[in-house]
């Protein structure tokens, strides 16, 4: 290897004890994490994409795919709020979810997301359930009612970004 592939930062290989540049002084990291672009309106997009293949699953029949798209869609919502109000967020739980957002609303939605929460896992997976297949638990009540959350969460979002 010549020297210019072993230069690192105008520091060779031994002069930092590795192939990588020395931390800054004083510093956790060697670097600064770049900013990354607002992806606020990407997140919101998928949700209402999701919350279109809730309701196409509905009409399928295939009502735990709706609650568990319900539930993706009303998440993904929220991540984009939180997103575009400038912050980070974490998690599945819709209802804390809303919770940490830092502007107000209505204790409505917050109730409702904990409905939707309860989708997350039972809508997909067996062992969530003393018996039988999720598909067996899930029928239209639970879909249009994870649904209808889930758009109006999804509309509360989409006016705070507006």
């Amino acid at each position: 290897m010549d020297a210019a592939v072993r230069t690192v930062m105008g520091l060779t290989a031994r002069q930092t004890g590795g192939p990588y540049p020395p931390p800054v002084t004083g510093s956790p990291l060697p670097y600064t994490r770049p900013a990354m672009a607002n992806r606020a309106f990407d997140w919101l997009a998928q949700a209402e994409r999701d919350l279109q293949h809730a309701e196409n699953s509905r009409r399928a029949g295939e009502h735990e795919w709706a609650c568990f798209a319900s539930h993706q869609a009303a998440e993904k919502a929220v991540k984009a709020l939180h997103l575009h109000l400038g912050q980070e967020a974490w998690g599945h739980l819709i209802a804390r979810l809303i919770r940490e957002l830092p502007i107000a609303v209505p204790e409505e939605l917050v109730q409702k997301g904990m409905v939707l929460d309860t989708f997350y896992v039972p809508a997909r997976y067996p062992n969530s359930h003393p018996e039988g297949a999720p598909f067996e638990h899930y029928g239209p009540l639970q879909s249009e009612e994870g649904i209808g959350h889930a758009r109006e969460i999804v509309a509360f979002v989409r006016s705070q970004m507006a």
